[in-house]
């Protein structure tokens, strides 16, 4: 390991993220699984990059907390993203991301059209934006292509009008940009703002749907709306922010894995090649471009009890302080030979993009 990298691994600060960092952030990952695996930031949280690790930190929830209660008050106050980012499933524990993920996965289950139909909407989706941007001649595959999708597709299973849409995606983009590590307050106001305009929307969309309910099988909000047989639903403040979460899910994974496989495939024209000439590889391609390039590089948990990793031990909470262990999947699992922080390969490299721990 060279000096460059034995630097690069002493100065990361997740707080002090350089554009050099952005630009090209994988020497900083293989530097800190190399040196550091277990790095203890300036804030004190530890920064965790071998595989091994993040999966105990991901299944081990009742060592590990996904509540974000304790890390977003300082950083949100009293706020409507406070609020959100807290209500929304992804960022509790059981039994409350229990039952919450229960009632949603129950309303989908219950709605089989919504789901029969779709792969059909989805197809007849993709078409109509290729050929928009066969017409067009040059496009940008973000804008014009890749975030159109989740939001169609989450707005279908809402049944939100076409015509109601446009401003989705500006409202999601900007929520999930006030979860960067740092932020400032122009950030934060546009979050906040969002957040606001977002649940307003919500608020007058359920209100139609409660005076005039869709039709269940294939109107998942309906179905949100009007609970579980056993009279089990979600509360009214529950229903809005995961159905703001939702939404934001599927920019935060469809939109970033559309745009990570494109650059991948163009970066390595032979795989590219090799998929365009087999196009049944499209399941493994997607697989692999998930764990090769992960649409979501960082999560955390809070440790709620002692944990022993690397033969280090991270102590629980304390009133004095927060200790976070952060995470990120393609540090993890970038090659082969990085997936368990030693030279041993498995036979098939695992991903940690979303399959770990208690997510949708």
């Amino acid at each position: 390991m060279n000096a460059n990298a034995r630097k690069l691994a002493q100065s990361f600060d997740l707080e002090k993220l350089t554009p050099e960092f952005y630009l090209n952030p994988y020497p900083t990952y293989r530097a800190l699984r190399e040196i550091e695996p277990i790095k203890r930031m300036p804030n004190g949280s530890y920064f965790l990059t071998r595989y091994d690790d993040l999966v105990t930190a991901y299944k081990n929830t009742k060592a590990f907390s996904s509540d974000k209660k304790q890390e977003f008050a300082p950083k949100y106050g009293a706020s409507l993203l406070y609020e959100h980012h807290t209500t929304s499933l992804v960022f509790n524990d059981p039994p409350i991301h229990t039952r919450v993920r229960r009632l949603i996965m129950g309303a989908l289950s219950q709605s089989p059209r919504a789901i029969a139909e779709m792969e059909g909407d989805l197809v007849r989706l993709v078409d109509g934006l290729l050929d928009t941007i066969a017409a067009k001649g040059q496009f940008e595959l973000i804008g014009d292509f890749a975030a159109a999708i989740p939001v169609e597709v989450i707005g279908n299973l809402l049944d939100v009008p076409h015509e109601e849409r446009e401003p989705l995606r500006d409202w999601s983009l900007a929520i999930l940009g006030a979860l960067e590590p740092v932020i400032g307050a122009e950030a934060f106001a546009r979050g906040n703002k969002a957040v606001e305009d977002f649940l307003a929307y919500l608020e007058r969309l359920v209100e139609r749907r409660r005076a005039r309910p869709g039709d269940p099988s294939r109107d998942v909000l309906t179905r949100l709306i009007q609970g579980e047989e056993n009279g089990e639903r979600l509360s009214a403040k529950e229903l809005l922010h995961n159905c703001i979460f939702l939404l934001n899910a599927g920019h935060e994974t469809t939109t970033n894995l559309i745009g990570n496989g494109l650059v991948a495939l163009t970066q390595h024209a032979a795989e590219k090649q090799r998929l365009v000439e087999h196009p049944q590889m499209i399941k493994t391609a997607v697989e692999e471009i998930l764990r090769y390039e992960s649409s979501n590089q960082l999560g955390n948990r809070m440790t709620v009890e002692p944990v022993v990793l690397g033969g280090l031990t991270l102590p629980p909470g304390t009133p004095g302080g927060s200790w976070w262990a952060h995470s990120l999947a393609r540090a993890a699992t970038c090659s082969p030979a990085a997936v368990n922080s030693t030279a041993r390969q498995l036979p098939v490299p695992a991903s940690i993009a979303s399959r770990q721990g208690p997510f949708m």
